[in-house]
């Protein structure tokens, strides 16, 4: 695919809207006329009176249509304002061309409810809504789906303190790797991967003592912990053991609200596993089917069976964990929209106390991606969570957070769903960047967080485990990039 830019400068926003219509395309940005597509899309921007003219032009397939117009403002506006109706003119060409209409509109972010949050600071909730259909171009219903979470999550955001951190705990092991991930994780059938495993949690230790050492240091206030991957739930009961008697020996756990294991697979689950995170506190774990279709499971690479996935569950639920959640995805290869429907069905007649319904992501380094299995097109996929809302919203269920990825079928949404009262702190404090994460681990992001702005400062550790293990001394070394942060304001 070709898009042409000419007279502007916003070319990252136009890719962005023109990959929520082609999500597998390659998306070549041309500043002229070379090169030719049957997928192209021309973008102009020119001086016209006291503003721009803005011209769009879409031919896809052989289906042509091209759209202006006129957008006046200040010399400090105009720029934006001609982004937003360029913007506005691909969303109306694509939508007429390929008959899908996507309900969140020209918006590409990430966060829609951080968005709102923010609109409805400066505008109050009628003029943040009416901002969202009006200019966005948003649905009704994701607009309404935006402002619920956004109340949800303003309310957990609250509980933050100036000098409040949550820690993350990267385990990047899986049984298998999954047909659709794209996160950097190692299959623990593989030999290599088992024989790093014992070196690297040795080295994860050291690193939760130095961190902890840190935020202590700096009178830190330790909110959530969170094991995430990746499946935590590789880990045998000795090594969880041993991992979670170092968080205790080096960090104050009394201010701790909540404590999750993402165990994962439901084939790691055992009476060993969850005895060994009952006594050590951890009150959430979350054991994600992903799909409760037997035929689909084989297909993107889980081991696993329904019926273990449920068995995985009730074990679970007889251990007396506060929530259990379970993750579900619309839009898997191969599977109807009857057959989400049915996984949906089933996750509510178990009643976890979460269940966060997740949208296909098809991620460039995935196998999926690579193979060009054919999955949910973007009306397919909205039906979907159309299905999954009501009938969560039906037994009770209520959404508390929701982010996206790129590439995600038809640009929807992944949403958290809880009952009674149990939302997962950390996904709200983690994506709304209220306070700092300290991540250990291969892979770990730590996101600093001043207090009272948007300033977000990021420290990376290795990505893979090997390196992780090789480069150690580097990755101790930044963690003074810790200190320095908090001494600076």
């Amino acid at each position: 695919m070709i898009l042409r830019i000419f007279g502007h400068d916003f070319h990252y926003e136009c890719e962005n809207l023109c990959r929520v219509w082609f999500p597998n395309e390659k998306i070549n940005i041309v500043y002229g006329s070379d090169g030719e597509d049957e997928k192209t899309v021309v973008t102009k921007c020119s001086p016209a009176g006291e503003g721009n003219l803005i011209e769009v032009e879409a031919v896809i397939d052989g289906a042509s249509r091209s759209a202006c117009a006129e957008v006046a403002a200040s010399p400090d506006e105009l720029r934006d304002k001609s982004e937003l109706k360029t913007a506005q003119l691909i969303f109306d060409l694509l939508s007429e061309i390929t008959g899908y209409i996507p309900p969140w509109g020209v918006l590409t972010g990430v966060r829609p409810s951080k968005l709102m949050l923010r609109l409805i600071d400066q505008m109050g909730a009628d003029g943040a809504k009416d901002y969202f259909m009006r200019d966005l171009l948003v649905s009704e219903e994701k607009t309404s789906l935006a402002q619920t979470v956004a109340a949800a999550e303003e309310k957990i955001v609250a509980l933050s303190k100036d000098n409040s951190f949550s820690l993350y705990v990267s385990i990047p092991f899986c049984p298998t790797r999954c047909s659709y991930c794209s996160f950097v994780s190692h299959s623990i059938a593989n030999a290599n991967a088992r024989k790093l495993l014992p070196e690297y949690l040795e080295k994860l230790a050291e690193e939760i003592a130095i961190t902890g050492e840190i935020a202590n240091e700096l009178g830190l206030r330790l909110e959530s912990v969170y094991f995430g991957g990746g499946t935590p739930g590789v880990l045998e009961a000795p090594q969880m053991d041993r991992l979670l008697g170092a968080i205790e020996k080096s960090f104050d756990l009394s201010t701790v609200r909540e404590y999750t294991v993402e165990v994962g697979r439901p084939d790691t689950v055992t009476p060993e596993k969850l005895r060994i995170l009952r006594l050590h506190n951890v009150g959430r774990i979350s054991i994600n089917p992903q799909t409760f279709n037997q035929k689909t499971l084989e297909l993107i690479g889980r081991n696993h069976s329904v019926e273990q996935a449920i068995k995985a569950y009730q074990l679970a639920k007889a251990y007396g964990f506060d929530a259990i959640n379970m993750d579900l995805i619309a839009g898997l290869p191969d599977e109807t929209y009857a057959d989400f429907c049915s996984s949906i069905d089933t996750a509510v007649s178990l009643a976890p106390e979460n269940i966060t319904v997740h949208t296909l992501a098809l991620k460039r380094s995935s196998e999926l991606n690579a193979s060009g299995a054919g999955v949910a097109g973007g009306n397919e996929a909205k039906k979907m969570l159309e299905y999954a809302s009501e009938r969560l919203y039906g037994a009770g269920y209520a959404p508390y957070y929701m982010y996206r990825q790129s590439k995600c079928v038809g640009n929807l949404e992944n949403v958290g769903w809880h009952k009674n009262s149990t939302e997962c702190l950390y996904n709200v404090f983690m994506m709304e960047e209220c306070h700092t994460v300290l991540a250990v681990g291969a892979g770990g992001v730590t996101k600093l967080c001043e207090p009272g702005t948007n300033n977000v400062e990021r420290i990376f550790n290795y990505k893979y485990p090997y390196e992780y293990i090789s480069g150690f001394d580097k990755i101790t070394e930044r963690k003074n990039g810790i200190k320095s942060f908090y001494l600076s304001y």
